[in-house]
């Protein structure tokens, strides 16, 4: 085994990597072996806790579990030692995501932070706002919410109406955004506005880091069909942030939110992945168990999935590799490929549970029965929760359809959708 301590922040990651024979196996080891001391105690609740359609849980916990990997030098591992990162390589990244998954660790509460906004303000921030801004990402003392989609702009950012304009020292921000993850737990959001008066579409559009408790913003929670309210409106009405936090100069933040984007579907697939043959793999067990294998149509839909998991591993391994020519397009196919692959999974996972599916667990909430005619005191049961959920993954970070025409138009050359 490695004479260093690897979860030490002063050991850069990619140096030791690139003097060390046999990186990648004693890496891996000292992941695995890192979280099974760590994953105990307090913290062994919480495996297989948190996640899409279950962030209400343990919240607090997890939060507090992330600052442990934060002290333990497990956070932000990718970004350059310079911003308070690890210098990890892409396969150590990748290690990473992958043995934590195995581990069946708690889902991560900072994912917009570490990896969407930090790595964006390393590229299009000023030193300012990295020294102000990273070391809180790095230690998870701030939490972000990311403010995109609008009520008449969902997955077509181009289309938001929310505006900001420089008075003196400060933007004056007024508009309305709309399934804000995980806002109303969050200290501060990074938001498009529009910053120059009639503009349209990209143009005039800027990118604004936006303090979330002050008197002009308003977090209004989102009960879905699950019953949690992990998306949220967010209200600006005369909300203000400093000058100096705009992150590329006034009309770029098209440029900027583009670039984020590009973050957003990185090494954590890898990780996804892993999840998701989990979950695959607990319902080929059910399957066995309750003899649903047996039905034809059943068994022909889990060799399916197999398939499709196996196709997904291969996508995001050859676009981390640079193999494929469209940056946008292989983002896009990887968003497709996992959200329709993951919302037929719940649909599997339900035919597979049968008749038992449609009925509330007997298990209380906060100590009251589950009473599907009280939807703040219901909890659903594994696949009915992933059965739901599943129906928002196709929708967030970008829908189907919009995913299908940027490949459309930016990789195939077909003409643009026509526009009202």
């Amino acid at each position: 085994m490695t004479t260093i301590n690897l979860a030490d922040r002063a050991v850069d990651l990619g140096e030791w990597a690139a003097t060390t024979p046999d990186a990648a196996n004693l890496f891996a080891q000292a992941v695995r072996e890192w979280l099974a001391d760590n994953l105990a105690g307090d913290f062994a609740s919480l495996r297989g806790r948190g996640g899409p359609g279950s962030e209400h849980e343990f919240f607090a916990q997890r939060l507090e579990w992330d600052r442990h990997l934060a002290a333990s030098g497990w956070t932000c591992l990718g970004w350059p030692v310079e911003h308070g990162g690890r210098g990890a390589t892409i396969e150590q990244r990748i290690i990473f995501h992958q043995e934590y998954a195995r581990a069946n660790a708690p889902a991560r509460v900072n994912h917009l932070g570490e990896e969407l906004l930090g790595p964006t303000l390393i590229e299009y921030g000023t030193p300012e706002q990295q020294e102000r801004f990273l070391p809180h990402i790095v230690n998870v003392t701030e939490l972000w919410a990311q403010g995109y989609s609008e009520p008449g702009a969902g997955s077509d950012l181009a289309a938001v109406a929310t505006t900001a304009a420089l008075d003196g020292d400060r933007w004056t921000i007024n508009g309305q955004k709309i399934w804000t993850s995980l806002a109303h737990l969050s200290q501060w959001c990074f938001v498009i506005a529009r910053t120059e008066k009639g503009s349209s579409r990209h143009k005039g559009l800027s990118f604004l880091l936006v303090p979330l408790d002050q008197p002009g913003v308003t977090v209004r929670p989102i009960q879905q069909i699950t019953g949690t309210s992990e998306f949220n409106e967010v209200f600006f009405d005369d909300a203000v942030t400093d000058a100096s936090l705009i992150v590329g100069e006034p009309g770029d933040g098209w440029k900027v939110a583009m670039g984020l984007l590009q973050f957003e579907r990185g090494v954590s697939t890898l990780g996804q992945q892993v999840g998701f043959a989990r979950e695959l793999d607990q319902v080929i067990e059910l399957a066995r168990a309750n003899g649903s294998i047996d039905d034809p149509e059943i068994a022909s839909r889990l060799r399916r999935a197999k398939v499709g998991l196996a196709v997904m591993d291969a996508n995001a391994r050859r676009t981390l590799a640079g193999d494929i020519v469209s940056a946008t397009g292989a983002a896009s196919v990887t968003k497709l490929l996992w959200a329709n692959w993951h919302r037929d999974l719940g649909e599997l996972a339900v035919a597979v549970a049968g008749a038992p599916s449609l009925i509330a667990p007997s298990a209380t909430t906060e100590g009251r029965p589950n009473d599907i005619s009280d939807p703040e005191h219901v909890e659903l049961g594994e696949w009915q929760r992933l059965l739901l959920f599943t129906r928002a993954d196709t929708i967030y970070g970008g829908s189907n359809e919009v995913q299908r025409n940027i490949i459309a138009e930016r990789v195939l050359g077909l003409p643009r959708e026509a526009r009202p």
